[in-house]
Formats: C-alpha cells, sequence, structure tokens
C-alpha cells in the first residue's frame, strides 16, 4: 500500500493510522542511515520553514534547524520575544502572514487550539513542536528507539509511564501505544492521571489494534514485565514553580529506580524525553536539592547513566524523526528520492 502524508498537518497522532504512523518510523530510520552515512539528502531543496516557539527547547529547536537544513531548506526561528503573536497580532492574523512567506510552520507552546487555528488559517503545512495536549513529533522518535532495541518490534511490549500521567508526553504515548498495537500503562497517583475522554478513546483504539491502556496506582504492579519504563520531569514548562512541593511530595513514590527495573523484563530500556532532574547539576537541581533536602527527582542518577538507559540515543532520533515528518509532509508525492 501506498502511503502519502503530502500536505497533511502534523497536530496529533490521533490524527494518523497505524500503516501511517509506522511509515513515518520507518522513514525516520531511512533517514538516520543517510545521516550516519554522510549521504546528501537536500531533498526539499527551496522551500522555507519557520520555527514558531512560545516555549524554549533545546532538543526541539535542534532537531527541527539540523533537519531542515540537511534537508535543504531556509529555516527561520521566532522566539517568545521575535513575534507579535498573540501580542499585538492576531494568530489568525500571524498564521495568514507567515503562510504566505513560509512553507511550513512548526509550533512549540501552549494550548493545542493555537497550532490548530495555525493549521486551519494559514493555508500551509503545521507541525505541533509540543502544547500542553500533545507531543507528536516525540513519539516517532521514541517508536524508533524502541525499534532499535527490540528486535521483535514494538507490537505487544509494554510501557510504563511513572509520574505525571496526565502530561503532554503521557498522552502522547498513550495515544501511539494504543495505535500501534502496545499495552500501555500509566502509573500515578489517582490525581495525575489522563483525562477520562482520552482513555475512552485510547482504550477504543486499542480494541482494534491488540494492545491495551491500563491506570494502575501501583508501581511494582505496574513495572511487573514491563519493557519500558518512561518518565518526565514533575513539573512542566509553563506551570508554576510553587508546583514543586506539591508535586515532590505527590511523585516521590513513582521515582524510576533500580527496584522499579529489578520487577521489569530483563531487556527492560529506560526512556526520558529530556531534560531530566537525575543529580544537582542544574540551577533547578541544586534549588531543589537546596530547599527539600533531594538530589534525585523523576529518575535517579544510577538508572539515568546506567547501561538500561536510551535517553541520547532517543535525543538524536529527534532530529531523524523530524525530518521523516517534514520530508513526507512537504514532499511531492510523485517525488522519487528513495527509490
Amino acid at each position: 500500500m501506498t502511503i502519502s502524508l503530502s500536505n497533511r498537518n502534523f497536530l496529533k497522532l490521533l490524527d494518523f493510522t497505524p500503516d501511517e504512523i509506522e511509515y513515518l518510523i520507518d522513514l525516520g530510520m531511512r533517514f538516520k542511515k543517510l545521516k550516519h552515512e554522510h549521504i546528501p539528502h537536500a531533498y526539499l531543496a527551496g522551500k522555507n520553514i519557520v520555527l514558531l516557539f512560545e516555549k524554549t527547547s533545546t532538543r526541539t529547536r535542534c532537531s527541527f534547524e539540523v533537519a531542515g537544513h540537511d534537508l535543504g531548506m531556509g529555516v527561520t526561528y521566532l522566539d517568545p520575544a521575535s513575534s507579535q503573536m498573540g501580542k499585538k497580532e492576531s494568530i489568525a492574523d500571524t498564521a495568514r502572514v507567515l503562510g504566505r512567506m513560509f512553507d511550513g510552520i512548526e509550533y512549540r507552546g501552549y494550548s493545542q487550539s493555537i497550532v490548530e487555528e495555525l493549521a486551519e488559517k494559514s493555508g500551509v503545512v503545521v507541525w505541533n513542536g509540543l502544547t500542553d495536549e500533545f507531543h507528536p513529533t516525540q513519539m516517532i522518535a521514541d517508536l524508533m528507539t524502541i525499534e532499535e532495541n527490540f528486535e521483535e518490534g514494538h507490537r505487544g511490549l509494554k510501557l510504563v509511564f511513572m509520574g505525571d500521567a496526565r502530561n503532554n508526553v503521557a498522552n502522547s504515548l498513550m495515544v501511539v501505544c494504543a495505535k500501534l498495537g502496545m499495552h500501555f500503562v500509566a502509573c500515578a497517583p489517582e490525581e495525575q492521571m489522563p483525562a477520562a475522554e482520552l482513555v475512552e478513546t485510547c482504550c477504543k483504539i486499542a480494541a482494534q489494534t491488540g494492545g491495551s491502556v491500563t491506570l494502575e496506582s501501583d508501581p511494582t504492579t505496574a513495572c511487573t514485565g514491563a519493557h519500558v519504563i518512561y518518565t518526565d520531569i514533575w513539573v512542566s514548562m509553563g506551570e508554576p514553580y510553587e508546583l514543586w512541593e506539591q508535586r515532590i511530595k505527590l511523585l516521590s513514590p513513582y521515582q524510576v529506580n533500580e527496584k522499579l527495573f529489578s520487577v521489569a523484563a530483563k531487556n527492560a530500556i529506560f526512556m526520558h524525553c529530556l531534560p531530566a532532574f537525575h543529580d544537582t547539576k542544574t540551577t533547578i537541581g541544586a534549588d531543589i536539592a537546596d530547599k527539600f533536602g533531594l538530589i534525585e527527582m523523576e529518575v535517579t542518577d544510577e538508572i539515568f547513566e546506567g547501561p538500561r538507559s536510551r535517553v541520547f540515543d532517543e535525543a538524536e532520533n529527534r532530529m531523524h524523526s523530524i525530518k521523516a515528518i517534514m520530508y513526507a509532509t512537504l514532499v511531492d508525492p510523485d517525488a522519487k528520492d528513495f527509490e
């Protein structure tokens, strides 16, 4: 079956079929091979994209910039101080202006409704680099990483997300696992579980693909037999600093550590979308240690730096997966680049 995603927006994985998601994973692998073999692939030369950031990021910005340049495109970065969007100019007007100048728009920021409006009004392809609800580009990188570590492939694997299971990464992991026939477990206190409506949607999808969605508050039960244990920081960007004390009390029992891996599958891996607070070598980490006496938060340094950790493979795969997403959505459907 021929798959074409040309001129499709990439806003959330609920919009894509399992075959389309697997196509993007495979395409990311092919781009990674080209990169590692130093084979030029400027397949989108002559196109221009803009990166519209309301939330800063190391991996997302660098991934889009390097991927864009490798594909031969011009890349313009607009940080929160460089755009009038939402201040002097409406989102709709910003979308229509940028749509006249660029072939694609990446948005990283807050409400999902903003990226949806950019897609509706701009007339060009729009990619969701992160919103409060979803982080779909991260998922393609994550599934690439899983594919690289399990010869049997992703289908049927058990992935456990530990911590704040209602954040954008957890939401997106639940969606992609359901779509691809994986067994997703959200392990969190009751008040940090994903929204009931999204859980219901994902359960219906999983019933068709052979996957499952489970909500579990006990870490040991959740991680028993797990192939992937995944976590994220306890307070997301944009949330008030005052939440740290509350989240530390609530989520400390959900820290990823050796005890949890002792009940996981023998070949289990650790994943984290980064940044991670596994020591006190950051400003926030040092401050938390000073205020609360906690030198490790969502993951211990032993696990983060240990042989099970795949966090830096995962970070590299952001670049290759974003390249796949941009190529697939911007390329002429009749292009023969990979033949």
